[in-house]
């Protein structure tokens, strides 16, 4: 389904716990697509070698994955996934590295910190919202420009950039997902010579 907006994280953000020994620390990043979160995870092993486990957890806009990395199943992963849940965020990915202490925490009370440590980064982390808008290419005639320009205008739409060719200019052309369908529904009622082309969604 496609989401008229999603809230995410803004910029990395940390976060260390203390138990029994064991040091927990969080990290949370934002991340738009697979390649970053593998990118991410990677640098981040290699920052912290020497560390016992790297439990992660990202959600994407159309995927998500937790691992435990060692850790008893169910322990990290899954609740690290459950604190980006609580905060109904997208394209996210959180890493808790762990430095083990030498004391067995139990199953319970492992799982318990791990889920606290990853809602701890995020409740610190500040979040924003993103917007998603259809983008659509409106290619008309000189003569028509003008009456798209006011279109555009007085609906609040915004023009992403704007291309010329010898008799006709091309306008990309954001406009709020919810609005797409009256979009199209105007621009294709105005009179003349213009095409219309979706080009998917971005999100600001």
């Amino acid at each position: 389904m496609l989401l008229t907006d999603y809230n995410t994280v803004f910029e990395f953000h940390e976060h260390k716990i203390k138990e029994k020994g064991s040091t927990f620390i969080s990290q949370v990043f934002p991340a738009a697509n697979l390649e970053e979160c593998n990118k991410i995870l990677t640098d981040v092993r290699k920052k912290y070698y020497d560390a016992v486990h790297h439990c992660y957890a990202y959600k994407l806009l159309d995927t998500f994955k937790y691992s435990d990395d060692g850790e008893p199943n169910g322990t990290a992963g899954i609740r690290i996934y459950n604190a980006i849940e609580h905060f109904n965020l997208h394209n996210v990915i959180i890493i808790v590295v762990r430095y083990f202490g030498g004391v067995k925490l139990g199953v319970g009370p492992l799982g318990k910190v791990y889920y606290q440590s990853a809602y701890n980064v995020l409740e610190e982390g500040k979040k924003i919202t993103k917007l998603g808008y259809a983008v659509i290419n409106v290619e008309a005639d000189f003569n028509l420009v003008n009456v798209i320009y006011n279109i555009i205008s007085t609906k609040g739409y915004k023009i992403a950039d704007t291309q010329y060719k010898e008799n006709a200019a091309v306008l990309k052309v954001y406009v709020p997902v919810k609005e797409k369908e009256s979009a199209l529904n105007i621009f294709n009622e105005i009179y003349g010579a213009i095409v219309i082309e979706e080009e998917g969604v971005v999100y600001l």
